[in-house]
């Protein structure tokens, strides 16, 4: 995943959702909810590159 080993991703377990958590610290609105641990890491990262990818599209 190209550019997204700059930013900070964490996961953890959400009581309140039921499902791990997948957030990161330079894009606080951004987070990816799923079953397990590695989904949820792996889902961040794809959805902070394609935020990443877009923000350079847009300039």
């Amino acid at each position: 995943m190209s550019g997204t080993g700059h930013y900070a991703c964490r996961v953890r377990w959400s009581v309140e959702d039921g499902a791990y958590l997948g957030t990161v610290a330079e894009f606080p609105s951004l987070s990816w909810l799923a079953d397990g641990r590695s989904e949820a890491f792996e889902g961040i990262q794809r959805l902070t590159a394609d935020v990443v990818e877009d923000m350079r599209a847009c300039g």
